[in-house]
């Protein structure tokens, strides 16, 4: 997987590609990222990329000419890897669909990714009709830019890629995950037996992988019914 990201703070992104699991997988090939700054594409001579509102109010918006150059030089620069450049088109913005494990388990089965990152008051809504196909939120709040979310995103898709995770059934455990039926994941223990007066639950010592599975199951009911009931209301 090919991943483009257009931002103004190419740096933000040296975190994945230096740490963690998905800077492993960068290092096997498993995928590859490319950052782009829409200021290289931008007028001579201050590389200005934003402007005023029309309609007045607070904030500057995201020039929309800079950010089409920057979409259409890595449309051609994919062009010199691969035929198909049909790729989503990815615009990181608060009136953005939810993202979550379903969505990030889609985008890894596509052959690249282009990650459009907003700041200010947003992008030219002219630029986001013309290109974007796929308008994405992590949550109620709001970011100084879509650096953050993008990591984010860019993290959770990773861990569905092929090889990426040393046991592939990993992902498919985690939290909202195909085996769990999409709810919280369950409480774990590990050593020492006993800490601070406090057991590991006798269940998980005693070896029936049968009971053990049930009770790891009701306990992720249990959770997910506290904390997000909402989870339970889909089923």
């Amino acid at each position: 997987m090919r991943i483009d990201v257009i931002s103004i703070f190419p740096e933000i992104f040296d975190s994945i590609k230096s740490y963690g699991i998905t800077a492993k997988a960068l290092n096997k090939s498993l995928w590859m990222l490319n950052i782009w700054n829409p200021r290289l594409f931008a007028k001579y001579p201050n590389y200005r990329v934003d402007d005023r509102p029309y309609g007045g109010g607070p904030g500057m918006v995201m020039l929309a000419e800079p950010l089409e150059k920057t979409i259409e030089a890595i449309k051609k620069d994919r062009l010199c890897y691969e035929k198909k450049i049909d790729i989503p088109i990815i615009y990181l913005t608060p009136a953005g669909k939810t993202f979550n494990n379903t969505i990030a388990n889609d985008l890894s089965t596509k052959d690249g990714l282009i990650i459009i990152c907003g700041r200010y008051e947003g992008i030219d809504q002219r630029l986001i009709d013309k290109y974007v196909n796929l308008e994405l939120s992590i949550g109620d709040f709001i970011l100084s830019g879509g650096e953050i979310a993008a990591i984010a995103i860019i993290d959770s898709i990773i861990r569905f890629l092929p090889g990426v995770l040393n046991d592939k059934e990993s992902a498919l455990q985690d939290s909202f995950g195909a085996k769990i039926s999409g709810l919280l994941d369950t409480p774990h223990y590990t050593r020492p037996r006993i800490y601070n007066g406090i057991n590991v639950p006798d269940i998980l010592l005693n070896g029936n992988h049968k009971d053990i599975s049930q009770w790891r199951k009701m306990q992720s009911i249990k959770i997910t019914k506290k904390r997000r009931p909402d989870l339970l209301l889909k089923k």
